[in-house]
This record gives C-alpha cells, sequence and structure tokens, in this order.
C-alpha cells in the first residue's frame, strides 16, 4: 500500500438491546472502551442521535466524559456531533471542558445532518433556519478552541487554547469539500452510506489546503464488523443489524434485535437488497475471513485510519468481536510497515 495504516479505531452507537436497559447499554460502552484501549484501538468515539430507542448516546458529550473517566490512554471523542443542533459556543465549552479534564485525548468529529427525524429536530433546536450555516459554524467553533486575543469579546471558557482537534464527517462530496477547504481531518460514513466513498477520499485528497491544523489529508474510513469463530455463527450474531437497520429503513426503529437464523423471512427481498447495500462495506465471517475482507478495504481505499463499528445483541460476543479485528488489523498494519 502506498500510504501506511496509521492507527484502527471503534465507533460504538450505545446501542439499547431488546430485553435490555438504557443502564445496560452504558455500562457495556464503558466495559467495550475498556477492551478497546486493552487491544490497541486508538480512539474510541460515541455519535449523536435523538429519539431512537435503541442507541443511548444522545447527550454525546456526558457520554464521553463518563468513558474518559473510566479509561487511562485511549482517545475519546464525538463521532460526531451534529452541529447543527447546537450553538457552536456551547459545544466548545462542553469539549474544552472534556480537554481541559482529560488533556491530550479527546476529539471532536462535526456533521451537518440532524442525526434525527425533523419533528426531534425542531424540538432540539426549537427553530428551524433555512440556511446552511454549517461551514461558518465550524469557523465559528474552531476560533472557541483556538488562542484568543485581546479583541476575542466571546471566549469558551473552558475551551479557549484547548485546541481539540476538530473532524469533518461525512457521507457525500459536501463534507470532503469543506474538510478539504479548511484543512481539517476527514471522516467518510461509509459503514452505512459507501455509494460516494471512492469520490469522496479523491476531493478530499486532490483540494486538500494544507493548515496550521494539518499539513496534508489525513483520512478516516469506517466500516462494520462482525467476527466470530466460524462464519455461520458470525451470520447469526451480524443478522442483529441487518435486522435493526432494515427496521430503521422501514420507519419502525427500535432495539437491537435478538439474533435469528430466519432473517428472510423478517425482511422482504427488495428491503434486504438496500440493507446490503448500505451495510456493504463490512468484514463478516471467520478470523480468516474477516482477515481477507479488510485487507481489501485496506488495499482499495488506504485510509490512513480505519474506524470499526458493529451492533451484536450478546455483549461478550461484540467483545470477542473486536478482539479478533483487533488481532487482525495489528498484525496487518505490523506487515505493511515492515515491507
Amino acid at each position: 500500500m502506498e500510504r501506511s495504516l496509521h492507527h484502527f479505531s471503534l465507533l460504538d452507537l450505545a446501542p439499547i438491546a431488546e430485553g435490555q436497559t438504557a443502564a445496560d447499554a452504558l455500562a457495556n460502552t464503558v466495559d467495550l472502551a475498556r477492551a478497546a484501549e486493552r487491544l490497541g484501538y486508538h480512539r474510541y468515539w460515541l455519535a449523536e442521535h435523538h429519539n431512537m430507542p435503541g442507541i443511548a448516546s444522545a447527550a454525546t458529550a456526558v457520554v464521553i466524559g463518563h468513558v474518559a473517566g473510566a479509561t487511562k490512554s485511549i482517545r475519546v471523542g464525538a463521532g460526531g456531533i451534529m452541529l447543527p443542533n447546537h450553538s457552536p459556543l456551547v459545544i466548545a465549552e462542553q469539549f474544552g471542558t472534556l480537554e481541559t479534564l482529560y488533556p491530550g485525548r479527546i476529539d471532536l468529529g462535526l456533521g451537518r445532518a440532524p442525526g434525527t427525524d425533523m419533528a426531534t429536530a425542531r424540538a432540539l433546536r426549537r427553530h428551524m433556519a433555512q440556511e446552511d450555516n454549517f461551514p461558518q459554524d465550524v469557523v465559528d467553533l474552531l476560533g472557541f478552541l483556538d488562542d484568543a486575543n485581546e479583541e476575542t469579546r466571546v471566549r469558551a471558557i473552558p475551551g479557549t487554547s484547548t485546541h481539540v482537534p476538530v473532524w469533518i464527517l461525512g457521507s457525500s462530496l459536501y463534507g470532503a469539500q469543506l474538510a478539504a477547504y479548511l484543512g481539517l481531518p476527514y471522516a467518510f460514513a461509509s459503514h452505512f452510506a459507501p455509494a460516494m466513498l471512492e469520490s469522496a477520499i479523491a476531493t478530499y485528497r486532490e483540494t486538500f489546503r494544507p493548515s496550521k491544523y494539518l499539513a496534508k489529508p489525513y483520512f478516516m474510513m469506517a466500516a462494520g464488523v462482525c467476527a466470530a469463530e466460524n462464519g455461520e455463527e458470525a451470520a447469526y450474531l451480524r443478522s442483529s443489524q441487518v435486522l435493526a437497520f432494515a427496521r430503521l429503513r422501514s420507519g419502525k426503529a427500535g432495539r437491537l434485535p435478538y439474533p435469528t437464523h430466519d432473517i428472510d423471512t423478517e425482511i422482504s427481498s427488495e428491503l434486504s437488497a438496500q440493507v446490503g447495500a448500505a451495510l456493504s462495506c463490512s468484514a463478516v465471517g471467520s478470523p480468516s475471513t474477516v482477515r481477507q475482507q479488510l485487507r481489501t478495504l485496506l488495499t482499495t481505499y488506504k485510509p490512513d485510519e480505519l474506524i470499526l463499528t458493529g451492533m451484536i445483541h450478546d455483549h461478550a460476543a461484540r467483545v470477542r468481536s473486536f478482539e479478533i479485528a483487533a488481532g487482525i488489523l495489528s498484525e496487518l498494519r505490523a506487515q505493511e510497515m515492515s515491507a
């Protein structure tokens, strides 16, 4: 590979499984974060979603603080904060506080989508502006986290001079263009929206402008993973996430379903094809199969960093899946560095 894999990381949506509570989900998040730290994952990111019965990370900054307090060295951050839902100053204060409490360990990924349905978005924002203020909001937020000068009238305290690393997240060319223009690292949501992955990578790398934040482009791609001792077990465990995504697409979002051996009876062939395409950027199967699939993703797209995600109903099986993946990626990275 021309580019080497610098790091591999983990994205946790804090899934609330059927038969469990939000408290169980958050306890599982802490346990998984500790495992990720032990297994060599570089970052542990959580995402902002609202009015979602199966996701416990709505108050994302609060959960990040909880995870950072329960771990020692792994970077913890947002993948991401949906900035249109918030004032840039408030986010600067939240993440400035996190950085002050856990110096050198906090990341701030920013998304442009609402992370919910439009009725909930209205409840979050109180008013819905027609214009797109996302680029200016990002610039304002960067300013609040930067060093202040004597003319600065409004400051984020804590926040000013913390220089929390800011990432742009996206699933289209918009985020790629903005990240390149501002000279920021870019993460692509290929784990559920892979259609424009190749174009976004090219756009970001070809139009990147060096900045005080970053000298050269830094691209992270997301991929699903479900690894088990054999392919049959992996397919069974994976059925929970496939079924959850199908229900979400059908407007029937709920808690993470129990796995099933008969998923074809649960969703139509048409919906199954749509879900399969959306979740195609994944590695699913036995350790040898997952190794081959992850290697193909790395060879094809050459990310600077790979962030893995995956929802499995059984928590122990989920931890084991990420353990298998970590071993594989550690080996692939070591081979690449020695080549």
